[in-house]
């Protein structure tokens, strides 16, 4: 019997780990995979740092702006059709619009796997929904009129490779870069320049000079960053295997960014997390992790003095990481091992 031939179209460094373990328990069943991808930050790095062979289909990135984006598309797009018109895959997988459009075009099944409420997303969805044979999203996802198509699960994308059964944090890792018992905060910052970005606030360079200038006074600093450093801030330019970051942000004392993926990834390791941003009280996965379980903050980058009073107040109590920790065990109780059941749904999803 002819194994299914299952593809994945991966748009940044978060799609390479939330389906990392899906697809290797599919090579591991004999599935031929296909890796398609965009150059998106350190994506392509990670898929070499663990020698997965992919398929490029914008290997010079894409330039900001409507003009970059449309043109990015159409690139994008025109890889994909000719590719699955010759080789046919049974069932596509990933985050991008293309999946929809040319597997609604070739019908072939594709599942677009989102989190962000549709009301954040509206332009996406308006494009992409309708091709889609269903949207894979978590329960506390609102994808307004488009739930009817949506496949809903107990978790959250993270936890398809932060899950206990996928992740276990190990000092060994930290220690090839710095002493693991020395208290240390990751500082992140998003270059916010997606296309449901547009509009969106996040880290100002004076607000990162007082963060930092608040956080030293409880360890060491670590900064990682997708946009241009400043010169004044490269000294705490976090340098490491990119494979290795869930590793130290575990065994982070607290995170502070303005990227809402890693607050999510703090999240699910138990670590303190604080995101400033414009999209903050926005988006209900973050929301329930906020009001439900207590494992992130959101704050606007209007009220900067609330995040430095947050920031003081976590590192100030004692025995902080132990409370997250609990939560985050409390949180786990609710949810599933997501890979498994990504693994369920792409065989439900298989035509026969």
């Amino acid at each position: 019997m002819k194994k299914p031939h299952i593809l994945f179209f991966l748009g940044h460094p978060a799609h390479y780990h939330m389906f990392k373990n899906t697809i290797s328990a599919l090579n591991d069943l004999n599935y031929r995979v296909t890796i398609m991808v965009k150059s998106k930050d350190i994506l392509t790095d990670l898929l070499d740092a663990a020698g997965i062979t992919y398929i490029n289909s914008l290997p010079k990135g894409r330039k900001d702006g409507l003009i970059g984006i449309t043109s990015s598309l159409i690139k994008k797009t025109k890889v994909l059709y000719q590719f699955c018109r010759k080789n046919k895959p049974n069932l596509m997988l990933g985050t991008a619009a293309e999946i929809a459009w040319v597997g609604s075009l070739l019908r072939i099944t594709s599942l677009v796997f989102n989190e962000d409420d549709y009301n954040v997303v509206k332009g996406f969805g308006r494009l992409v929904y309708p091709f889609a044979n269903a949207i894979v999203s978590p329960e506390s996802c609102n994808n307004g009129r488009w739930n009817r198509k949506t496949i809903q699960y107990a978790g959250y994308q993270k936890l398809a490779y932060l899950h206990p059964n996928r992740f276990q944090p190990l000092e060994s890792v930290i220690l090839k870069y710095f002493d693991v018992n020395v208290p240390y905060s990751i500082l992140r910052f998003a270059k916010l320049n997606a296309y449901h970005d547009t509009g969106a606030e996040g880290f100002t360079t004076e607000t990162a000079r007082e963060t930092i200038k608040i956080l030293k006074q409880f360890g060491k600093v670590y900064i990682s960053s997708e946009k241009p450093l400043e010169p004044e801030f490269e000294t705490y330019r976090l340098n490491i295997n990119p494979l290795d970051i869930h590793h130290i942000l575990y065994y982070a004392q607290l995170y502070v960014g303005d990227s809402q993926s890693m607050a999510v990834e703090a999240a699910m390791l138990g670590t303190p997390s604080l995101r400033f941003s414009s999209f903050a009280g926005k988006i209900r996965v973050l929301e329930e992790l906020e009001n439900k379980y207590q494992l992130t903050f959101g704050i606007l980058p209007s009220k900067k003095h609330e995040l430095f009073s947050k920031i003081n107040e976590i590192l100030t109590q004692k025995e902080s990481k132990e409370f997250f920790k609990a939560r985050k065990d409390n949180m786990l109780k609710d949810k599933v091992d997501v890979t498994q059941f990504f693994i369920d749904t792409i065989n439900q999803n298989l035509k026969p």
